[in-house]
């Protein structure tokens, strides 16, 4: 580990923490609302894999949520793994399917910007949280 990130200040990391649980909560909140209005099949132009990947970020999105808050790196690992899935199927879906570009999706512009804060604080946040 670089030595400079082993003295990220606490602000940071908790700010950081706050910030990526918040926007988590975001993301889970929309995945539960299209569970409640429209069941597993919410996008009925999407395949049937990405209705359900994007079903189960209801349940993810808040865990992931839950464990930074509570300080775990757990957290993190989650959170960076799901932003890493979900960029990825939301720019297949984009691209692939809707045959669009990110200049016309500003979700998918929203997307990209957390993920990329996400995987980005990462590395300076992760080893001040606990196990």
């Amino acid at each position: 580990m670089i030595g400079w990130m082993r003295h990220t200040p606490h602000w940071a990391v908790v700010s950081a923490c706050v910030v990526a649980a918040v926007l988590l909560f975001v993301g889970a909140f929309a995945h539960i609302t299209d569970l409640l209005c429209h069941g597993l099949h919410a996008y009925d132009w999407a395949p049937g894999w990405l209705n359900l990947y994007w079903s189960s970020l209801a349940l993810f999105d808040t865990l992931a949520a839950m464990l930074l808050i509570w300080g775990k790196r757990r957290g993190t690992d989650l959170a960076c793994g799901i932003m890493a899935t979900n960029l990825a199927a939301n720019w297949y879906a984009v691209y692939s399917i809707q045959d669009s570009n990110l200049a016309a999706q500003p979700g998918l512009q929203r997307l990209t910007v957390f993920a990329a804060f996400v995987l980005g604080t990462a590395p300076f946040i992760r080893r001040h949280l606990t196990n």
